[in-house]
């Protein structure tokens, strides 16, 4: 389950001149002061008479803050605008989170490969979001191209799709044939959810997220992004193993052709050799003199043409693996014998490993 969010306070940056009206006739504080201290979050006692100093000669932190009147309210509101406060943590947020993200992708779409990025917290307007993305190749019943998936607070939207920042990003800010994936042709899932405080809805019907939030614009690219590159790795992986399994057919192919012209080559050699038209020394004549015998034959070539495949393609894949940071380190058997050899035991065994239950 996604974890619980924490309650929190106003940030400064985030309320507007209702909103402080209304924290204002519902605080229990008394005078100014503490209203700041406490109904906002990002405010301590020396930032609060910093913030009160600067409001003006008319303010004092003990006055009673429901004797503020709107002029006075309005400077405030002004204040908070102008001042530098720290950003709000994403605890007050409740995210699917990737796990959950990369399950659901999976459990629906049942796709080829899927990536997930669970971002940051990050802030607009004082408001703290986190972006969450998803993309997946392939799957059951998914159309070709970009099939796209928008959710807000782990809430789906469905309507108005051309409008919102996640369209609009995967659509034409994002170069996916850099991440070898073909945008028209293969079938493409682009999961976003964005988590915040505020949602910044476009239209009466609150179903788009708008793209004139340069903040929010980012992050989606940079989620989305960081789920290609994840995809990339993976697709040049698949496409090394597809190569390596084309050279292996292609080789094992020919392997029937070169052994009858190489037998052929070295039975014409050995016939020379025999009738001393031609002589042959070293390990030259001793692979004749096994031609003439027979003890090297059509079958005995083919079955080392066959290994000499095998072992050229383990030894390229192994390569590969050293370049892509894919290490096997060499394993040995470890037997651990119990402390005291006086214990009874029951001994389960399997290829793999022995256990022992001491009684």
């Amino acid at each position: 389950m996604p974890p619980v969010p924490l309650e929190t306070k106003h940030h400064p940056s985030s309320v507007d001149l209702l909103l402080i009206k209304r924290l204002i006739a519902e605080t229990s504080k008394q005078n100014l002061l503490q209203f700041l201290q406490h109904e906002f979050v990002n405010i301590g006692k020396s930032l609060a008479e910093r913030l009160i100093g600067e409001l003006g000669p008319e303010f004092s932190p003990k006055m009673v803050v429901k004797s503020l009147s709107d002029q006075q309210i309005v400077r405030i509101n002004q204040l908070f605008r102008q001042a530098k406060f720290d950003d709000p943590t994403g605890d007050c947020l409740s995210p699917a989170g990737e796990y959950n993200l990369h399950l659901g992708i999976i459990k629906e779409l049942h796709p080829d490969m899927v990536a997930t990025y669970s971002g940051s917290a990050q802030v607009f307007e004082g408001h703290p979001f986190i972006v969450e993305a998803g993309v997946s190749v392939g799957g059951k019943d998914v159309k070709q191209g970009l099939n796209i998936f928008r959710f807000a607070n782990r809430i789906p939207l469905l309507f108005e799709q051309g409008a919102d920042v996640v369209t609009r990003t995967a659509l034409k800010r994002i170069n996916w044939g850099s991440y070898k994936i073909n945008q028209t042709q293969d079938r493409i899932g682009v999961f976003v959810s964005v988590v915040s405080t505020k949602i910044p809805f476009k239209g009466t019907g609150k179903e788009y997220i708008g793209d004139d939030i340069t903040e929010i614009a980012t992050a989606v690219k940079s989620a989305i992004q960081q789920c290609c590159i994840q995809l990339k790795s993976k697709i040049m992986k698949k496409m090394q193993a597809r190569e390596q399994q084309e050279r292996k057919r292609n080789l094992s192919r020919y392997i029937p052709d070169a052994t009858n012209a190489l037998y052929d080559v070295l039975k014409h050699m050995s016939q020379s050799h025999a009738s001393k038209r031609k002589r042959y020394s070293g390990e030259e004549a001793e692979i004749l003199s096994k031609i003439t015998a027979n003890l090297i034959t059509k079958e005995t070539l083919k079955e080392k043409l066959a290994e000499h495949v095998e072992k050229v393609d383990y030894e390229m894949a192994m390569e590969y693996a050293t370049q892509s940071g894919v290490t096997e380190e060499p394993r040995e058997d470890i037997f651990i014998q119990t402390l005291d050899p006086e214990n009874k035991f029951i001994e389960f065994q399997s290829p793999i490993f022995v256990f022992r239950l001491v009684c």
